[in-house]
């Protein structure tokens, strides 16, 4: 079997709803309120155990699982679209597909923005200003707003990967010091 099957379906049926949800809230001059229920919902995701395991597990009922989508969706005074949405994907079954869902969404918000995100790891957390200017630097090479995705690996050493789109930057010590093994392998 595949492993990556199931994450692809789960991307697939994201898609689908994602680009409905948009559309809806681009209507309804919404996306505010679209980006406002999307990080507060990530933020739930990030924060709960209890969320993560309602929207995954078979073992909750359809009307367990729109009863507290619902009840979280008031107390988050989300709106309506998503509070909809919510409901239609606990009816059919499809909560588990929420994390991807949040995510697709950002992304159709970033691109009608004209944004593009850029995933950083460094060895040690980036200061505002290194992060602002290496946004700067990055929107003068992609020729759109970059937002930064910043996450903190210490194997790293020192230096940087990032990630814009399909491409890659690796300037990270880790890499140069596999590089330097790899030629000492090759002369001896």
């Amino acid at each position: 079997m595949d492993v990556s099957e199931p994450a692809s379906i789960s991307t697939g049926i994201a898609s689908r709803y994602a680009s409905a949800v948009f559309d809806i809230a681009k209507e309804g001059n919404g996306l505010a309120a679209l980006e406002s229920d999307i990080d507060a919902l990530a933020a739930a995701l990030d924060s709960s155990e209890d969320l993560r395991a309602l929207i995954g597990s078979p073992i909750y009922s359809r009307d367990q699982q729109a009863g507290a989508v619902s009840a979280l969706a008031k107390k988050m005074e989300l709106s309506e679209t998503m509070n909809s949405t919510l409901a239609l994907l606990a009816q059919k079954r499809r909560l588990f597909v929420l994390p991807q869902l949040l995510e697709v969404l950002r992304a159709r918000l970033a691109e009608e923005k004209g944004e593009v995100t850029a995933d950083v790891v460094s060895a040690k957390a980036l200061t505002k200003g290194q992060t602002d200017k290496l946004s700067q630097t990055l929107k003068a090479k992609v020729g759109k707003d970059v937002n930064i995705n910043a996450t903190v690996d210490a194997s790293l050493i020192g230096g940087l990967i990032v990630k814009v789109g399909s491409k890659m930057i690796d300037t990270s010590i880790r890499s140069k010091l596999s590089a330097l093994q790899n030629t000492m392998k090759e002369v001896g």
